[in-house]
């Protein structure tokens, strides 16, 4: 008899395999990868501000950006922790959603190419507009003259580079305002306070937050002249961006509307 005959061999433990990674177009709304991906536009955009506003980066902020600081100081909180309060917001989401904490790279990859898709499309719909401004309303501003974002209020306003960093902050900051906070808050107020179907609440909540979106851009301190070509375009970029986060997702969105600005704004500047 062998000496082994009276061992029991151990069995190996089992080990749970890893959950099957989501579809690219699943994934590409997760938190984590929406995360990862605006990352970069982040740090482009504070590092660009605290290097170009020499100490004085608050004026050279965009307009949602400044006012959600504003708001911070008023309530005693450091306006520099809201960078960190948009990472935490997501990491949390992401934390409570138990989404899996892994990403690939090809769905980044894909998230910048639809980002740039998207970007070209709402360049078109705003050709689109002009054309049609030109036929109804000959004299009124035309696409080549409707800078996006607000404008640095640094004496360096005419430089390219600071707009730039402006317009890639309106990108992050104005997404995470409109879309990420006040499209949600819309949503729930619309269906459980007065009890909307969410289809229709989701329709209506894209249609406020798009006029309150535009409204914003002439209400804020410092904001632009009123001017019913801009007037009328943000409501409908603002309808554009709130639909894009509805059906694919907070990171393509800030990808678009950043890509969109450094488009025109490279069109109107140079």
């Amino acid at each position: 008899m062998s000496a082994l005959s009276g061992i029991e061999l151990a069995e190996e433990p089992d080990i749970a395999p890893l959950p099957p990674a989501a579809p690219y177009w699943m994934q590409a709304r997760e938190p984590l990868p929406c995360l990862i991906f605006l990352l970069p536009l982040l740090l482009i955009y504070e590092a660009g501000v605290l290097w170009f506003g020499h100490g004085q980066a608050m004026p050279i902020r965009n307009g949602a950006d400044h006012l959600m600081r504003t708001w911070l100081l008023s309530v005693g909180v450091d306006a520099f922790v809201l960078p960190a309060l948009v990472v935490g917001g997501l990491l949390g989401w992401h934390r409570y959603g138990a989404y899996p904490w892994r990403i690939s790279r090809e769905t980044l990859v894909g998230m910048f190419a639809e980002s740039l898709l998207f970007a070209v499309l709402l360049l078109m719909l705003a050709q689109l507009q002009d054309m049609v401004f030109q036929c109804l309303l000959p004299d009124s501003i035309s696409i080549r003259e409707a800078v996006p974002g607000e404008k640095p209020l640094l004496a360096m306003r005419n430089s390219l580079a600071p707009q730039l960093i402006s317009f890639v902050g309106a990108g992050v900051y104005e997404e995470v305002m409109f879309r990420l906070t006040l499209l949600p808050l819309s949503l729930i107020v619309l269906t459980r306070g007065f009890q909307m179907p969410r289809k229709w609440a989701a329709v209506l909540a894209v249609f406020l937050t798009s006029l309150i979106f535009s409204v914003a851009h002439n209400a804020i301190p410092g904001g632009e002249v009123f001017s019913l070509f801009t007037f009328t375009f943000r409501i409908l970029a603002g309808g554009f961006f709130a639909t894009l986060f509805l059906l694919r997702g907070f990171g393509i969105t800030v990808g678009c509307h950043a890509v969109y600005d450094i488009l025109v704004g490279l069109l109107t500047l140079t």
